[in-house]
């Protein structure tokens, strides 16, 4: 039986701090598989640059004068985590790997859980999922946030193992199901728990950062998490409806109330403050079902425009 290619896939946004060591480390995780024909020799390490305004490119492309299993393209412009993976599974594949790993550029995700994602693989599993066992690493804002998003989705019906990571093994049947998936705002997690395939996982630490910063702000969890919701659920929408059933049963309660009073009470509606109220309350409510609404509308908008999902401007292969 032929050994399968391994590609590694990294996506960098400003990480020419940990280029050298990361390329450094991996090629010693490909070297130690190899030599126990674990892996083919033809295995590769591909790195894509998602428009990083520091000299990320420029270090990619000096690890490749070292060594030509480092490859990688850069995007003409910073298009999101979730299309830097996307473009370096579809360019690795093009290169005739046999499965794939997409790991960080900082190596936080522990490299040496590699060796277990290649042996699942073997046994003929198709999709490796890492978990995190721990937030311990995260501030509290990033892990009470995460916790609430992986219960959120649960509660609308995405069904995503809590603490998954974009740190996975797929073999090449996976990668080229994904080019049936051509929506623009991709949220790879949700595609993976719904794309069928045989799974497992595989659990791991996370270390502290070794170089830099983490790029991932509070603002792109967001939006990555408002991405995954309205791309896998419409329960919001059904939520939207079921909350103005419920705001005008209790419109039709006040109205009662109010007319109990004058009829039966013979007394005056005092209720100024109760009327602002009420078309305070009414207001927010609309307000916020339209912004619900809106955001499914924005999707569309930018599903229906056909846009690249990104632009590769440089490639080194």
């Amino acid at each position: 039986m032929n050994l399968p290619v391994l590609s590694i896939v990294i996506p960098c946004f400003n990480e020419e701090a940990c280029i050298e060591h990361t390329t450094t480390r991996l090629l010693e995780v490909l070297k130690e598989l190899e030599d126990e024909n674990q892996i083919s020799s033809d295995s590769f390490i591909f790195f894509v640059d998602d428009g990083s305004n520091d000299n990320t490119w420029s270090f990619i492309q000096k690890e490749n004068e070292k060594n030509n299993k480092v490859k990688g393209v850069s995007f003409t412009r910073n298009f999101g985590n979730q299309m830097a993976i996307l473009a370096g599974l579809t360019e690795a594949n093009k290169l005739k790997a046999d499965c794939f790993i997409t790991i960080d550029a900082d190596l936080q995700q522990d490299e040496t859980k590699i060796k277990e994602f290649v042996q699942k693989y073997k046994s003929g599993i198709q999709i490796v999922c890492g978990v995190r066992n721990d937030r311990k690493t995260d501030g509290v804002f990033k892990k009470t946030s995460a916790l609430f998003f992986y219960k959120l989705m649960n509660l609308f019906g995405v069904n995503i193992k809590p603490n998954h990571s974009e740190y996975r093994l797929l073999s090449k049947k996976v990668v080229d199901a994904l080019e049936n998936y051509t929506e623009r705002n991709m949220f790879l997690r949700g595609i993976f728990s719904e794309i069928g395939f045989k799974k497992d996982y595989i659990f791991f630490d996370v270390k502290p950062r070794r170089e830099g910063v983490s790029k991932f702000t509070p603002f792109k969890m967001f939006t990555l998490a408002l991405n995954g919701i309205t791309s896998f659920s419409i329960v919001p929408l059904r939520m939207v409806m079921f909350l103005g059933l419920i705001v005008a049963f209790i419109s039709f309660c006040i109205g009662i109330s109010a007319l109990i009073d004058k009829i039966f009470l013979d007394k005056a509606v005092s209720g100024w403050a109760t009327i602002v109220t009420a078309i305070g309350f009414i207001g927010g409510i609309q307000i916020l079902c339209i912004g619900i609404i809106g955001e499914y509308l924005g999707q569309l908008f930018q599903e229906v425009k056909n846009r690249p999902r990104y632009i590769i401007e440089k490639s080194i292969t």
